[in-house]
């Protein structure tokens, strides 16, 4: 965090000093939820949980070298004291970014958002000093955590906006009000929540509502190939800019295709020029990913050539999505296991399917691991049935399917879209579909492992992982 005094921070939060003996003491550090984190110089912020309340640990993180704690009561060392952290945080975040200068970029939507933000942060990082937000650390206390890391030297801070309801972006966007606002798509991610497509879209497009007029330097960049996001252009008096493969979008993908071993390769195309792309990442969903992060970077000035230079050096940032390893002995595990919703759910499929095409020339399978989506709501059993049908479409070689009753809906789509025998089975738990692959993956298959996060199939991908050749038959 840019340096501020202890008087200052709660001037700007609206609290009380408690126990500093000098309130002109900088806070030089971090701003930190967790006391492990804490070190000189930084502020602790106590949160009240539902195990663990952060005041229990004032003394020791003072004595790990933290400035003071920001608390909602006295703890007997230098504390900040307010009515409630939440609202302070949110209010010393507001206050730094409008100190910094910084480009703040935020962005939303109902699937890949995290992969997006990534690819954004590496591309901009080439040209200045960037900060972006950690894994999907987007809601009201890691949104404001995140932009308190920037320092006077970040140039772009780069901001993933999630939202379960609406006003929630809204909220986000009071506490870091951003120039440029980028809005991915509208799908069916926590459907159950917010009751319609059309409701994510008002929730959505709450970002562009907050975005500077266009002569004032606002930007909003939309999904052309989403009819939903291409309609927030009238909600906003910011500059729009498209991107997609559409030919209507500024910035778009030609020749779109994949390698042999799934990656996607594209022509991008910007209103100052064209180079080629390809990326490092898995699946043809990340040519839009790319695009959103191209129409970004080159409203902030990069060049065609050096935004395609940056997409194909990018890599995956974040744990657990789409993280390919390959074992010693050739079984390649796909770990996709941090979320899942139905878009993101057919993605990773038809990622695996096309990773499929190099593993079947090596005699290997493809494996779908699949569990429950959560917060679909009514939409749930429809859902899980169409992903169930598209593995069979897709031609994967066995679909396993986790959990209780969602995961028999998926194997009841793969049944009903055609005559199946043992190609799908459904276990009860996480070790069941452990000992199941253990006994049955050989050399060159490959294995996608997806399930929405309260399912915890990333178990399954360690598991693969941790026992390398152990019992794999070398038929």
């Amino acid at each position: 965090m840019i340096a501020l005094s202890l008087a200052e921070i709660a001037a700007v939060v609206g609290g009380q000093t408690h126990d500093i003996p000098d309130p002109s003491v900088q806070v030089t550090g971090e701003v930190v939820r967790d006391s492990r984190e804490a070190g000189p110089g930084s502020l602790f912020a106590a949160f009240v949980g539902e195990r663990v309340d952060g005041h229990d640990f004032a003394a020791q993180v003072v004595a790990q070298g933290a400035a003071a704690v920001l608390a909602s009561r006295p703890v007997g060392v230098p504390a900040i004291v307010v009515d409630d952290v939440q609202t302070a945080l949110g209010a010393l975040a507001r206050h730094v970014v409008r100190r910094l200068g910084a480009t703040l970029v935020a962005l939303t939507g109902s699937a890949g958002k995290t992969s997006t933000k990534d690819l954004i942060a590496q591309v901009l990082r080439t040209k200045a000093p960037t900060v972006f937000t950690p894994g999907s650390f987007n809601n009201e206390i890691g949104l404001p955590l995140t932009a308190l890391s920037a320092t006077e030297e970040t140039k772009f801070l780069v901001l993933e906006m999630g939202a379960r309801g609406i006003g929630h972006i809204r909220y986000l966007t009071d506490l870091t009000p951003p120039r440029i606002g980028l809005v991915l798509n509208v799908g069916t991610a926590h459907i159950g929540e917010f009751g319609g497509r059309d409701q994510i879209a008002q929730a959505k497009g709450e970002l562009v509502e907050a975005l500077p007029a266009a002569e004032d330097g606002g930007v909003a960049v939309l999904n052309a190939d989403d009819p939903l996001v291409r309609a927030m252009a009238s909600r906003t008096k910011a500059k729009v800019v498209l991107f997609g493969e559409s030919a209507k979008a500024d910035v778009r993908a030609e020749n779109v295709r994949l390698t042999d071993t799934g990656q996607p390769a594209f022509s991008l195309h910007t209103p100052s020029g064209a180079s080629d792309v390809t990326m490092r990442l898995y699946g043809e969903h990340h040519v839009s990913n790319a695009l959103a992060a191209a129409a970004v970077a080159h409203e902030l000035g990069m060049s065609a050539e050096e935004i395609a230079t940056a997409l194909s050096d990018a890599g995956s940032l974040s744990r657990w999505r789409m993280e390919v390893t390959e074992r010693p002995d050739g079984v390649t595990i796909v770990n996709d296991a941090y979320n899942a919703n139905p878009e993101s759910m057919r993605a990773a499929l038809r990622a695996l399917a096309a990773m499929g095409t190099a593993a079947q020339a090596a005699g290997g399978r493809t494996w779908a691991v699949l569990g429950k989506m959560a917060e679909l709501g009514d939409e749930a059993l429809a859902e899980h049935d169409a992903v169930g049908r598209l593995a069979v479409r897709l031609n994967v070689g066995k679909l396993v399917a986790v959990g209780g009753v969602e995961a028999s809906w998926l194997q009841l789509g793969a049944y009903n879209e055609g005559s199946w025998g043992e190609e799908s089975v459904h276990v009860s738990d996480a070790q069941a579909a452990v000992d199941l692959l253990r006994s049955e993956l050989r050399p060159g298959d490959v294995v996608l492992v997806k399930a929405s996060r309260s399912v915890g199939l990333e178990s399954v991908a360690q598991a693969l992982l941790e026992s390398g050749a152990e019992g794999v038959d070398a038929r």
